[in-house]
C-alpha cells in the first residue's frame, strides 16, 4: 500500500465521511480562487484553472460550488502564494506538503510545529525533492476491472504507468498529459478517486512497525487539519489493514 497521496488514501480507507469531504472541497475551492486571482476565470485561457477545475470534478464537488467560488475570486487582489514543506516523518519517510498562503512565515511556523509534535522535523528545500517525481496522478476505484484490463486501459489513453493495490489503480502521466489522460479515463466509465498534479515517490519506505504506523498517520492528519495545506505526498507503505484499522485515530 503506497503512500503517494494522502488524500487518495483518506478516499479509500474511509469514504465521503463528511468532515473529510468539507475539508475536501475547502482546499479545492482556495487553489480555484488563487487561480482565479493568478489567471483570470476563463478556464480555456487560464490553464491552471482548468487544472484545478478537473481536480474539483474528481471529488465531485457540486458544479455549482465551483462556479460561486469562480465568482467571488474575480476582481479580488489578494493572491496567495503557492509553497512546497519538504520533511520527514517517524521511520524515515519522507513527506512533501504543497500549500496556499498569504503568510509563508505563519504557515512555516505553524508546520514546523506540527512536525515536531507529531514525531518528525521540517527539512529545508530539496531536502527530499529528490525523492518524488511531479506527475499526473489519476486514482480510479477498481471495480471489476482485472489488473491486465486496467494496465490495458491506461496504456490505450497515453498514460505511462499503473500501480493496481486491492481496490484502487494509480494511473501516472506526464503532467503535460492530465487533462487529455483524465478525459480518455471519464469516456472509459472508470470512478475518480482523485485526479491531480502531485509527486509520486521514486523510493518507497516500508513501515514494519505498527506504532510507527500510527504515529506517522497521525502526523499527516495534523499536517491535513491545517487550512493552508493543500495535498500532501509521502513515500510510505504499509499494509492496507493497517490504513483501514488506524483510520481516524489521528
Amino acid at each position: 500500500m503506497a503512500g503517494h497521496s494522502h488524500s487518495a488514501n483518506i478516499a479509500r480507507r474511509k469514504g465521503a465521511v463528511d468532515q473529510k469531504r468539507a475539508r475536501t472541497f475547502n482546499k479545492c475551492a482556495r487553489k480555484l480562487q488563487s487561480a482565479v486571482r493568478q489567471g483570470g476565470a476563463d478556464p480555456e485561457t487560464n490553464l491552471k484553472l482548468r487544472y484545478a477545475i478537473e481536480q474539483a470534478r474528481a471529488v465531485n464537488m457540486p458544479k455549482e460550488n465551483m462556479e460561486r467560488t469562480i465568482k467571488r475570486a474575480v476582481g479580488e487582489g489578494k493572491v496567495d502564494e503557492e509553497l512546497i514543506y519538504e520533511g520527514y516523518g517517524p521511520g524515515g519517510v519522507a513527506l512533501m506538503v504543497t500549500a496556499l498562503s498569504d503568510n509563508r512565515h505563519r504557515t512555516s511556523g505553524d508546520l514546523k510545529h506540527i512536525f515536531e509534535k507529531g514525531g518528525g522535523n521540517m527539512g529545508s528545500p530539496g531536502s527530499v525533492g529528490f525523492l518524488f517525481r511531479h506527475r499526473a496522478i489519476l486514482t480510479v476505484e477498481k471495480g471489476a476491472n482485472s489488473e491486465d484490463e486496467l494496465l490495458e486501459i491506461a496504456l490505450e489513453v497515453g498514460a505511462e504507468d499503473v500501480r493496481v493495490e486491492e481496490r484502487s489503480a494509480t494511473i501516472l502521466a506526464q503532467p503535460t498529459a492530465f487533462l487529455e489522460v483524465k478525459s480518455a479515463l471519464e469516456k472509459r466509465g472508470l470512478a475518480f478517486l482523485s485526479a491531480e498534479l502531485g509527486y509520486m515517490p521514486l523510493i518507497p519506505v516500508q513501515v514494519t512497525d505498527k506504532n510507527a504506523a500510527g504515529t506517522l498517520l497521525r502526523l499527516i492528519e495534523k499536517l491535513d487539519s491545517n487550512e493552508d495545506v493543500q495535498d500532501i505526498y509521502a513515500n510510505y507503505e504499509m499494509p492496507q489493514e493497517w490504513l483501514d484499522e488506524l483510520a481516524g485515530e489521528g
